[in-house]
């Protein structure tokens, strides 16, 4: 296991000298942070709509209210309606407002207004400057008696009556974000270090190519070089990680109005993490003793072709397991080692009720498999970094697992 710690020192230190790794290693969250802020530049940029107004009059003040639209330049579209407080249902439109004036309103002193969703925030100020021709109105009507006259002096506001329903969506919203936000933040981690320990596969089969396998087995087992590259690769997965997430989650926390650091520290994202790092562990196993039987990465044949595509099936199940997290494909796909990490992340990220049964089974699965390709990929590594001139084929590598 000594030698095993060397090899995988000394892979890091490759890596991280390497100036391609290092670019690589911020180019990605520096290019998605670039792409979003060029979004928010031409979406900023865009001129604001014309806010239009609605107006239900009951009291004959339509007229001044589209005076003193006038008098303050404010960009509004002012237009009578019928349309009563119970037949309207939902604003399709953006930047639309309804008011309703009727004589309970102006006596209560509250006017109600149902807003669209997105709607200038400037309009809630802007629409109380209509409240002066309504005050002299409830004036005219008072016998200025000191009950009358202190309610005189009480201004008319108007009240945002889709705020209770815009709040029930909000908390909605929140609880979904709650719940997959976790599962997003370990679906980084592990596509994260996935990628990375594909590298593995190119690793073997250059040092194989370039001669170098021989030398370090003079002072090695395969199985610690094999060992070593996995460990490695994993802890260059993490520091690329580590580098994706301090970019990007302070530039996320500061932009979105979303508790993001509330939502990951929960005891669920240790489950999914753990999850994301048995994947990179059977994968790595898999790579590693694949790239061992190529004679050179760029003379890959179709079945090393096929083994390579193997941790983006569960991309392919995607759409299935979120429509159903628990019909009949999510639920096989969580017990077939290849596709169980993905499936699994995907499953817990949209189910309310985690199956435990079901998740002690597929982890059980998971790790037995894990232990069983190591086992098969030493084998392979064993005879296949030593071969030259050609790819192995499938035969050949049956071969050999069962020598």
């Amino acid at each position: 296991m000594h030698n095993a710690w060397k090899v995988a020192k000394w892979e890091i230190k490759r890596n991280l000298k390497n100036k391609t790794f290092v670019i690589g290693l911020f180019i990605s969250p520096l290019l998605l942070l670039l792409f979003y802020f060029i979004g928010s530049l031409f979406s900023d940029s865009n001129e604001s709509e014309q806010m239009t107004v609605y107006v239900n009059d009951q009291m004959e003040v339509f007229s001044e209210f589209e005076n003193i639209v006038d008098q303050q330049g404010l960009d509004w579209q002012i237009e009578a309606t019928d349309v009563s407080q119970a037949e309207l249902d939902e604003i399709e439109e953006d930047n639309t407002a309804y008011l309703f004036i009727f004589e309970e309103a102006i006596q209560s002193g509250f006017v109600p207004m149902h807003l669209s969703e997105d709607i200038d925030p400037a309009f809630i100020g802007q629409v109380q400057s209509l409240s002066a021709p309504l005050q002299a109105m409830r004036a005219t009507d008072s016998g200025l008696s000191n009950q009358e006259a202190e309610q005189l002096l009480q201004p008319v506001v108007f009240i945002d009556e889709t705020t209770a329903d815009a709040n029930e969506d909000s908390e909605a919203m929140a609880d979904t974000l709650q719940q997959i936000v976790p599962g997003i933040f370990a679906g980084v981690i592990m596509l994260s270090i996935v990628f990375t320990g594909m590298a593995i596969f190119q690793s073997a089969s250059q040092e194989k190519k370039d001669k170098i396998a021989e030398i370090i087995l003079s002072s090695l087992t395969p199985s610690e070089l094999m060992q070593g590259k996995i460990i490695g690769y994993f802890v260059l997965g993490l520091i690329q990680v580590v580098v994706f997430i301090g970019i990007i989650l302070p530039v996320a926390v500061w932009q979105l109005d979303i508790p993001l650091l509330e939502y990951i520290f929960v005891p669920e994202t240790i489950l999914l993490v753990f999850i994301a790092l048995l994947s990179y562990l059977m994968f790595a196993a898999i790579f590693v003793g694949i790239g061992a039987t190529m004679a050179d990465v760029t003379t890959a044949g179709n079945f090393q072709g096929m083994v390579m595509m193997l941790p983006f099936i569960p991309f392919i199940l995607a759409g299935p397991v979120i429509s159903d997290p628990n019909g009949i494909v999510a639920t096989v796909s969580t017990y077939i080692p290849f596709t169980s990490p993905g499936v699994l992340l995907l499953r817990l990220t949209f189910l309310e009720e985690w199956p435990w049964i079901e998740i002690i089974i597929a982890l059980a699965i998971l790790i037995v498999s894990i232990v069983i390709f190591m086992k098969l990929a030493g084998k392979i590594f064993q005879v296949g970094i030593l071969m030259y001139g050609k790819n192995a084929t499938p035969k050949e590598i049956w071969k050999w697992i069962r020598a």
